[in-house]
């Protein structure tokens, strides 16, 4: 009989720890899991789910834009901003339910309330004290707000009206992709960055790509190091602007405080992120953590994986560490970027002897349309050995097809496997094997 109340107890409800809780009890382990807020954590609550059920929506004027180009006659359209925010949050509801559904189906206890460490192995939640043989932490992160009269993308999602005038502070993928939502409803819409180009760690190619769509896609691009904001306008690079809402997306911060940890000797990095190692451990070794948290890889594929991987390592019998390389990723702009593996400055950097493929075009989807727009397609390959070290896309459909070829540039692919791939005609995917 274990000395413990549970042999897993995982704080935060998020992808991480509730894929995390899931697959412990489905090995057998007696688990207990606790949610301060709604179940689903930042993907499902606040981030990726929602904010790509905003971005189909978003995309409809572009649609019956080139729709009239194909022959088309269609009449003046209307937007609902509350029927939409009343759809998407219905669906949230559902995707949330389904979390706890699955949590409970598959044994674990599930507790709704704040819980923290009183020592190395108690939890306390709810006014209750539980002991644990091992402690997940996955509390995710919070949005970075400057000051009071900014909103985040937390509110963003809940506005009771679609702003007319929205300043957006930040140049990464939040603040993208909300540019991208707000213009495609019909806001007028600032994005301000201290940065001459979006999407810092991106391949320079897509960072120029993006940016450059900006400003076709309706978006006011300011680059400045400074910005204040005074009641209804902000004051940026020289100018004065008149608004109506102002949103910061500027990062977000792991959610450690209160938890007891630093009192318990777990180590924390100066934004308060967890230290882990290979297996998610902590300094303390039976206090595992995974996700934003962490400080690492803030995508919801990779907090699940992590997840996945302390419950295998735990009570699996499958030890499994994670080694965070080749992670495909995508910005859902308009159109979205996408990519995998190394951008030519890191590869040059690595030592790598690089060769670089490159096409740019307009897609056939537009021949009509008149839209201009074009794709942007990148691979880079090593010399020697020829393999694939990184691809790199702009244009309709960047996501799924970087999806796809992550399979391949994950098993190694040389460009001479990419050359000897038969084209599936006519595609923007075919392309990728085309290049010369």
């Amino acid at each position: 009989m274990s000395r413990f109340d549970v042999d897993f107890f995982v704080i935060g409800g998020g992808s991480g720890g509730v894929r995390a809780a899931r697959v412990a009890a489905e090995h057998g382990a007696r688990v207990a899991i606790a949610e301060a807020d709604r179940w689903g954590g930042t993907c499902v609550i606040r981030g990726c789910v929602p904010k790509k059920l905003l971005v189909y929506a978003s995309e409809v004027g572009r649609m019956l834009e080139d729709a009239r180009g194909q022959g088309w006659t269609i009449g003046d359209a209307h937007h609902d901003w509350p029927a939409l925010i009343a759809a998407k949050d219905k669906e949230i509801a559902r995707l949330s339910q389904g979390y706890v559904d699955r949590l409970r189906k598959a044994g674990a206890e599930v507790i709704a309330g704040r819980a923290r460490l009183g020592d190395a192995h108690t939890v306390e939640v709810e006014g209750r004290t539980l002991t644990a043989a091992n402690v997940l932490v996955a509390t995710g992160g919070r949005a970075r707000r400057p000051s009071s009269d900014w909103i985040t993308s937390d509110e963003a999602f809940h506005l009771a009206a679609l702003p007319r005038r929205i300043a957006i502070m930040g140049g990464g993928y939040i603040a993208v992709e909300f540019a991208h939502i707000f213009a495609g409803l019909g806001a007028r819409v600032t994005l301000i960055h201290r940065d001459e180009l979006v999407l810092r760690g991106f391949d320079p190619d897509v960072r120029k790509a993006v940016t450059g769509n900006l400003t076709s896609h309706g978006i006011d691009f300011i680059c400045c190091t400074e910005l204040v904001r005074r009641g209804n306008h902000v004051i940026a690079g020289g100018r004065e602007i008149e608004i109506d809402v102002a949103m910061a997306a500027i990062g977000r911060d792991p959610v450690t405080a209160e938890l007891g940890l630093a009192e318990l000797g777990v180590r924390l990095d100066g934004r308060g992120a967890i230290e882990v190692d290979e297996w998610s451990r902590s300094s303390v070794a039976h206090i595992h953590a995974v996700g934003d948290v962490t400080g690492r890889v803030a995508l919801t594929p990779v907090a699940i994986r992590e997840g996945h991987a302390v419950a295998d390592t735990l009570f699996g019998n499958r030890p499994t560490p994670i080694h965070h390389h080749l992670i495909p990723t995508a910005v859902f702009a308009q159109p979205p970027a996408a990519a995998i593996g190394l951008t030519e400055p890191v590869a040059c950097a690595a030592g790598h002897d690089v060769v670089v493929y490159r096409a740019r075009f307009r897609p056939m989807r537009y021949a009509l349309s008149g839209r201009d727009e074009q794709v942007v397609i990148k691979v880079i390959v090593d010399r020697m050995t020829d393999r694939v070290l990184g691809v790199h896309m702009v244009g309709i459909d960047a996501p799924e097809i970087i999806q796809t070829i992550a399979i391949a540039v994950t098993m190694g692919a040389t460009k001479a496997d990419l050359d000897r791939t038969f084209a599936l005609h006519p595609t923007t995917a075919e392309e990728l094997v085309l290049l010369r």
